[in-house]
């Protein structure tokens, strides 16, 4: 018997499935969480953004002038290739704009840590929250707490101190803008510094740190008692927080006392409730590992996922936060794979450098590239032309990994629909010389799924042939 659907089954062209939409196993609803309302007294979300848009207006101005002097085919690049505000473009920037040279580098380093203007290689371009500067409320408050998350970075730590006691006080100041949060009001310093004390003091000890003392039976190793914060190091450290902060507009500070303004007072209940969602979670992804985390995501809907990659995110450092993702990406677990450049989309910006750094990794590449292309304002949609044919193949490879690993069988039929090649055989001819590791199981499990017999076959002699090395 012959069967009379034909060998050469063309394929749906269609663009391919954007990776949020990777295959779970079990597509459960979670009980949906009445939606938080802030605080009593916050202010409307546009009057936040109004807030926002204020306090940002001279880095908006500077990005925007750079997107003019500075981007790919304008004159007024810099003398030394870069897209960086040397000393000669400093001073155009401010003769243009009427400002001072100082005034213009601080604008642009604002403008780069909240992502309304991004450098790439020689030219300077703005960043998609500028685009939407003037239209899109949730984009000007998202540029915002990038800053806010980057006040160590917006200014630079007093000289004169140990790394690792500014590290310290760096981990531990989100506990005392959360007693701001919840004091509603002015708090003297000498109340935050005993604070901050404390959190310190907890640090120490958390991490366990043990001394080899000459006492102890053949050099063993005493625990050692944390050491005391003591007043010293920590009180010039605590005023160059406490500044940063008001400069970046989270709160004020003067007259020997701290108050959260409105933005900050926001941003800290938005990190709070992030936080006592993911608490709230079956599985405790808050208190989990990027791998196990993915793994934990994997079961719900792409909505849902995104809510504890923001909880799992505002728990930790976004540099530690960011490696851990990445290390997640590189394992086995093509799933995720997928997941943990969906849990990147999320952190935005400060991940660019990071994934950028992976491009040359062949299993990452094409993550990387789609990531790149969304957030250089690439529509989602349309990201995947960047993507060459060999790229798109491998990545569908990649994902059928993760369909056949945690998908049903039917899903692993439909995923066909998201080859960039218009017949079977150019699939299979492409799918065998991309050499994926996967590519053997990915071609048995779709050859045991399909059920047109002739195409199951070929498939299956495809997989034959990349397992003989044919």
């Amino acid at each position: 018997m012959t069967s009379r659907i034909p060998r050469d089954s063309r394929l749906r062209l269609v663009r391919p499935r954007p990776l949020a939409a990777a295959p779970r196993a079990v597509n459960q609803r979670r009980p949906q969480r009445p939606a938080p309302r802030p605080p009593e007294g916050t202010p409307a979300p546009a009057e936040l953004a109004g807030m926002a848009r204020t306090r940002l207006a001279g880095a908006a101005r500077v990005a925007r002038w750079a997107d003019a002097a500075l981007g790919p085919g304008r004159t007024g690049a810099t003398t030394d290739g870069k897209a960086t505000l040397s000393a000669a473009t400093a001073e155009r920037a401010a003769a243009e704009l009427g400002l001072t040279a100082a005034q213009v580098r601080a604008d642009w380093d604002t403008a780069r840590l909240a992502g309304l203007v991004e450098v790439h290689g020689d030219s300077a371009r703005p960043g998609w929250r500028l685009r939407a500067w003037d239209r899109d409320d949730s984009a000007v408050l998202r540029g915002w707490v990038a800053l806010f998350d980057a006040w160590s970075l917006a200014c630079p730590e007093p000289d004169g101190h140990e790394p690792a006691a500014v590290a310290e006080v760096v981990s531990a100041m989100p506990q005392v803008l959360s007693f701001l949060q919840l004091s509603a009001g002015p708090v003297p310093v000498e109340q935050l510094l005993d604070l901050l004390q404390q959190r310190v003091t907890e640090l120490r000890t958390e991490r366990c740190e043990v001394s080899y003392e000459p006492g102890g039976p053949a050099g063993s190793p005493v625990p050692a008692e944390p050491a005391p914060a003591e007043d010293a190091p920590l009180a010039p450290l605590l005023d160059w927080a406490l500044s940063a902060l008001a400069a970046v507009g989270a709160l004020t500070y003067g007259d020997g006392q701290a108050t959260l303004t409105p933005l900050g007072s926001w941003a800290v209940w938005v990190k709070l409730e992030q936080i006592c969602v993911a608490a709230q979670s079956p599985a405790g992804n808050i208190e989990q590992s990027a791998e196990d985390m993915l793994r934990g995501c994997a079961q719900l809907r792409p909505n849902a996922a995104r809510a504890e990659y923001r909880a799992w995110l505002a728990a930790r450092p976004v540099g530690s936060a960011v490696t851990e993702l990445i290390g997640a990406a590189r394992g086995d677990d093509a799933l995720l794979r997928g997941l943990a450049f969906e849990a990147l989309r999320v952190v935005g910006a400060p991940a660019e450098p990071d994934v950028r750094s992976v491009v040359d990794e062949p299993a990452l590449r094409p993550y990387a590239l789609l990531w790149l292309a969304e957030h250089d304002g690439i529509d989602p949609e349309d990201a995947h032309e960047v993507l060459t044919r060999e790229e798109a193949t491998w990545l569908w490879v990649d994902t059928a990994a993760a369909v056949a690993d945690h998908g049903e069988a039917p899903m692993l039929v439909r995923h066909l629909e998201s080859a960039v090649q218009p017949t079977v055989p150019q699939l299979l001819d492409e799918v065998r010389a991309v050499g994926h590791p996967r590519t053997v199981q990915v071609l048995v499990a779709l050859a045991a799924a399909h059920p047109d017999p002739a195409l199951a076959k070929a498939v299956r002699r495809a997989a034959f042939q990349v397992h003989t090395g044919g």
